[in-house]
């Protein structure tokens, strides 16, 4: 099968909804060449270079977060502490994760995406490797503060800066490859501590302290190189030559993404995030599905080891958990690549994780538990990814509108990072109460349904042409309520995602 030339590119990939006054959006480049351009060697141009380092980042930024969850060798002891003060050691990352991340993602596209995401790397690094140099309840907490405020940044940026190189068709498998980093850390993570572990004592040092060094060097590291390999916007990639630069930007615009060629910061983009309904149903979802990944995350390995095992055993039962895991969340997203339902994919598999958590709280078996584990990572992954990843950025349009929409989700669910630190307490041992995480997955259930069915109805509403525009002169083109503008492109660019051409996916 041979690919697609950019010549048919030009011709059919930027033209405007029938059903909304046809007509075509200026071209971008208009003087460039861009018939030698072949658009799927293109594609595997662009994901060698971004996908792979940056779910390289993912999976060290993850490492970084739950590695606290993984030291079970004595931190409690070592640093004389309370299991109320570990957890608000767990919970206080949550507040300045959330607070940080709206206003990280408005830096990362007013600056280079090179200079940003490096940048929160390396220090966050640095955070990294000196909380296992703390001897205190005190010293904890404050790295754990600041481990939080650095590391905001990644994940809704990555996000956000996937979403300016890749068609909303194309943006889930992308974004399950990424995202499935976390899942790899899990079961790197596990067999990272374990072997770490080994090193208890060498140079006066305990091995949880080990742990957290060790993968802070490697963080550290990481963000220095990440200066030089991670890539900056589609318009000023310089591994790009100009034709491919522009089929890029060209590409983007033809699927909606009217924002694609640059966008200049104004206050109104953030205004319309804020006021967007989608933002705030999103945000709900986000809370059922983050609240009982980040629980899951940060206590598995407690679980198994309060059931049956010891530290060491318990780090590497994690091991196949989170390689199941991360094999459904690839799975997911090229399904829902393929059929594009990311709704109903979305609904099936927290019914899944839902599934899940029902047998963890009636259960009293080890080997039951460590089952309903696997049931319960069914939903836990592919629900983060298949949501935030591609549900909410297919459905925002607007550079800026898109990246404080992402932030916001991310930072809300994030809030609620605290509460699944305090759900496993030490007075519970060993059969954790998860009432209140099927909760929160109950929510997520339900905020899910409304947004598919509210997005349906929106859809129908542009079918039927009650969002259609007045252009030009033309006053039985469109509805006065819905704008005047002099031509669709004006339309396009001060609407965004509120176009009548514009269809939600489902």
């Amino acid at each position: 099968m041979t690919g697609s030339t950019s010549s048919d590119l030009e011709k059919d990939s930027i033209r405007v909804n029938e059903n909304a006054n046809v007509t075509t959006t200026p071209l971008y480049n208009e003087h460039v060449d861009i018939t030698g351009v072949d658009e799927r060697k293109l594609l595997r141009k662009i994901d060698i270079a971004l996908i792979p380092w940056l779910s390289l980042l993912y999976l060290l930024s993850f490492l970084d977060r739950t590695s606290i969850g993984k030291c079970l060798y004595n931190l409690e002891k070592d640093l004389n502490i309370t299991d109320t003060q570990y957890l608000l050691a767990l919970t206080v990352f949550f507040f300045s994760y959330a607070i940080f991340e709206v206003p990280s993602n408005v830096f990362l596209k007013r600056l280079r995406p090179s200079l940003w995401l490096s940048g929160l790397m390396f220090c966050w690094g640095i955070m990294m490797t000196v909380q296992g140099l703390v001897h205190n309840f005190g010293g904890l907490t404050g790295m754990r503060w600041m481990l939080g405020m650095f590391e905001a940044g990644l994940f809704p940026g990555v996000n956000y800066y996937l979403s300016c190189w890749y068609k909303r068709s194309e943006f889930g498998i992308r974004a399950a490859i990424f995202f499935s980093a976390a899942t790899v850390s899990g079961a790197f993570g596990g067999l990272l501590a374990a072997a770490i572990s080994k090193m208890d004592g060498i140079g006066g040092k305990p091995a949880w302290a080990w742990i957290f060094i060790l993968e802070g060097l490697a963080t550290v590291i990481a963000g220095a190189l990440s200066f030089f390999i991670i890539q900056d916007f589609p318009d000023t990639a310089k591994f790009l030559t100009e034709a491919e630069r522009t089929v890029v930007v060209r590409r983007l615009q033809g699927d909606d993404q009217f924002s694609a060629a640059g966008e200049k910061l104004r206050m109104k983009y953030i205004y319309k995030s804020i006021l967007d309904w989608k933002t705030w149903i999103g945000m709900i979802v986000y809370v059922g599905a983050d609240m009982p990944l980040y629980a899951f995350s940060l206590f598995l390995p407690s679980i198994i080891n309060q059931v049956r095992f010891k530290a060491t055993p318990a780090n590497l039962l994690t091991v196949p958990v989170y390689a199941f895991a991360c094999l459904i969340t690839c799975v997911v997203g090229f399904l829902a690549d393929k059929w594009g339902r990311r709704g109903y994919f979305n609904l099936c598999v927290i019914l899944s994780c839902a599934a899940g958590y029902i047998i963890l709280i009636a259960s009293r078996n080890a080997a039951l538990s460590y089952f309903a584990v696997y049931l319960a990572t069914c939903g836990i992954y592919p629900v983060i990814r298949e949501f935030i990843c591609a549900w909410v950025s297919n459905n925002v349009e607007g550079s800026y509108k898109r990246s404080v929409t992402l932030a916001m989700v991310i930072s809300f669910g994030n809030i609620n990072g605290a509460v699944s630190s305090n759900v496993y307490r030490a007075k519970d041992q060993p059969w954790y109460p998860l009432g209140l995480v099927l909760l929160y997955i109950g929510l997520g259930l339900i905020s899910s349904t409304t947004f598919l069915v509210l997005l349906k109805r929106e859809n129908a509403k542009r079918e039927r042409g009650e969002r259609n525009e007045i252009i030009g002169d033309e006053k039985s083109s469109g509805h006065e309520m819905n704008g005047r503008y002099e031509t669709v492109a004006d339309a396009k660019a001060d609407k965004g995602d509120e176009w009548s051409g514009y269809r939600y996916t489902i």
